[in-house]
């Protein structure tokens, strides 16, 4: 309680002064007013990020393109202050026993993932029986950016969203005309790479196809790891505001696990098919706009559990099949100058069963067949006063038809100081409804589950100089949860035991020091007082960006310190290294494109899954052909 006391009055303090500072010298403002990134994950629509409380980081095409991987998690991990998403290998993150894809945002999260929101164009992405994200299915070919909010959203977008959310904007065609890229690359362990894309916009008419296939032999045997699929989105504008889309993606992925070094398997093998398609209305007029969207999300597994050597062949395999459909609504009005009222309404049916299937006989062993229904209603209200400072407050009701009702608040403050300059303030809580594996599956289920609930307090300070060349900015945060669904160490009982308390500072500087190229850097440290997997205590990473005439160049450095890849009371183990990456790309002509890259060129032997050592220095080539 101390600590939360002196962390409201040093907000406070930073406010105070942030409020003198701006009335006296209110008309520099104006001059200043540098042009800023236009979001939607803070609001639903398009808003200037200046007016928003909450922290956004933007990964944009061009920084996903320019490191060469199918993936757009590991660009997210370096990009990202605050977020770390774990992995096991040269390619592909698994399922299930062995498998990676953990992610945290301020430690909230870790190896089940439950507490970070994946959307994909705001539709929430997870397993319907297991709560959690399908990292292998996030593919940059769909990407147009990426938009991450650090802290709590779970006004707009429910449970799940306690740590943060991670939105995928998928790809447009602004221009009429027609334009197709291949990828190829090959490299270290038999790894392929390759995907292609065709965009169309003629007239009211836009398109776009992307298909790809992917696949490596591993660093380690029995670590295979294959992947398809496959995405298509048509749209067409009715008219100047009202504009219809809709949207297909299918992948499916093969991956093996070899177990830890120390405790290998035999036969662990998933085989995963997922689907996702979506539907939506959307309006823009000047004053007011708003979409009507429909959504559904469906998956496929079958699970080898495997075997240690010596030992004997499982006898049933594990399946399921999962869906989750979704209705969500919006509108967002201005009312007088410089107010934005939104109002929105989601409902959400998740779930699906499993099944274990007796090898000899395909005999069907039943295990858990559950539905659970989701309503929810929020508001949120927005409003700038003189040019200075922006006020923003939401609240969000959801009824969960087994847990029940929550009720989620949210407020911040946004001042807009002279010589582009910006403190934010923000206060809301999180929360996470239990799952349907954790109340329902598994050897030690518990029915009466209650969600997991955070308050998160930040303070945020921003500024652009030169220009705007140069641009940096801090965070400060302090989160208290309570009511965390953990397990009984002695009885392995699921219990809503576990408390969090997590406080941590995030720092990011860019700077473009000619036409040609920029320097772009971001640290971050957490304090856990409870320690999670997938959260490291310090996280820095510093990249550089060149091009010239035909000449492309990227790299990067990123160093990790207090790793948490155990923390069994008996077994707690922390991992320390540092990544040094490197890409570059020569245009023989405008159509075609050479590249080459290579990862952990210091050949870093470290470990993020404890168990599963992670590869050297790998290398790949390949070709990019744009027509």
């Amino acid at each position: 309680m101390k600590k939360r006391v002196l962390f409201l009055l040093l907000i406070g303090g930073f406010l105070f002064t942030g409020v003198l500072h701006a009335q006296t010298d209110t008309s520099r403002v104006a001059r200043n007013y540098a042009i800023e990134e236009v979001v939607v994950t803070g609001t639903r629509n398009e808003t200037d990020i200046r007016h928003l409380p909450m922290t956004i980081s933007v990964v944009k095409r061009q920084q996903l393109e320019q490191n060469y991987r199918p993936s757009i998690l590991p660009t997210l991990t370096e990009q990202i202050p605050g977020l770390f998403i774990t992995s096991r290998g040269i390619m592909g993150y698994g399922v299930s026993t062995g498998a990676a894809g953990g992610m945290s945002l301020r430690g909230i999260g870790g190896s089940s993932s439950t507490g970070v929101l994946v959307l994909i164009d705001g539709h929430p992405q997870y397993m319907g029986l297991m709560g959690h994200p399908i990292a292998d299915a996030y593919q940059t070919m769909i990407a147009e950016r990426v938009e991450v909010l650090r802290g709590p959203a779970s006004v707009l977008y429910g449970s799940n969203a306690m740590g943060g959310v991670i939105n995928i904007v998928t790809r447009k065609m602004r221009e009429d005309g027609v334009k197709t890229n291949v990828h190829l690359g090959y490299g270290s362990y038999n790894t392929l790479q390759s995907d292609f894309s065709n965009r169309v916009k003629k007239g009211r008419f836009n398109s776009i196809m992307t298909g790809s296939y992917n696949r490596t032999d591993g660093h380690r045997a029995d670590m295979e790891f294959e992947q398809y699929g496959g995405y298509a989105k048509l749209g067409y504008d009715i008219s100047e505001p009202w504009k219809v889309w809709g949207d297909v993606s299918v992948t499916h992925f093969n991956a093996s696990n070899p177990g830890m070094v120390s405790d290998p398997y035999i036969d662990n093998d998933s085989k995963i098919t997922r689907g996702v398609t979506s539907f939506a209305l959307e309006n823009h007029y000047e004053k007011t706009s708003g979409a009507l969207s429909f959504f559904y999300n469906w998956g496929r597994h079958k699970i080898n559990d495997g075997y240690h050597p010596g030992g004997t062949p499982r006898e049933a395999h594990f399946n399921s099949k999962d869906r989750m459909m979704g209705i969500s609504w919006f509108q967002s009005a201005t009312f007088f100058t410089g107010n934005r009222l939104t109002v929105g309404f989601d409902y959400q049916h998740f779930g699906g069963e499993s099944w274990n299937r007796v090898v000899a006989t395909g005999e069907r062993r039943p295990g858990v067949d559950k539905q659970v229904d989701e309503f929810a209603a929020y508001v949120d209200f927005r409003q700038d006063i003189n040019g200075w400072l922006s006020l923003d407050a939401g609240v969000r009701v959801d009824h969960h038809s087994h847990v029940g009702t929550e009720w989620i608040p949210q407020g911040g403050l946004a001042f807009h100081l002279p010589e582009s300059t910006e403190l934010k303030a923000m206060v809301g809580k999180g929360y996470r409804n239990p799952t349907i594996k954790d109340m329902y599956m598994f050897p030690f289920p518990n029915p009466d589950l209650k969600p997991e609930r955070l308050v998160s307090y930040e303070l945020s300070f921003s500024q652009r100089k030169l220009g705007g060349a140069l641009s940096y900015g801090a965070n400060l945060y302090y989160i208290d949860g309570d009511n965390i669904i953990v397990s009984n160490s002695s009885t392995r009982e699921t219990l809503n035991s576990g408390e969090i308390e997590n406080w941590g500072i995030e720092t990011n500087v860019v700077y473009r020091f000619n036409a040609h190229g920029y320097i772009d850097a971001n640290y971050s440290w957490l304090h856990m007082e409870n320690p999670v997997l997938a959260a490291p205590e310090h996280k820095l990473y510093v990249g550089l960006n060149f091009s010239r005439r035909r000449w492309n160049l990227t790299t990067g450095v990123q160093y990790i310190n207090g790793l948490y890849t155990s923390v069994a009371l008996d077994n707690e183990s922390k991992e320390d290294f540092v990544l040094w990456n490197l890409s570059g790309s020569y245009k023989l002509c405008d159509q075609v494109h050479l590249f080459v890259k290579g990862e952990n060129l210091l050949a870093q032997r470290y470990e993020i899954n404890v168990g599963f050592p992670m590869p050297k220095a790998t290398f790949m080539g390949g070709v990019n052909i744009n027509f």
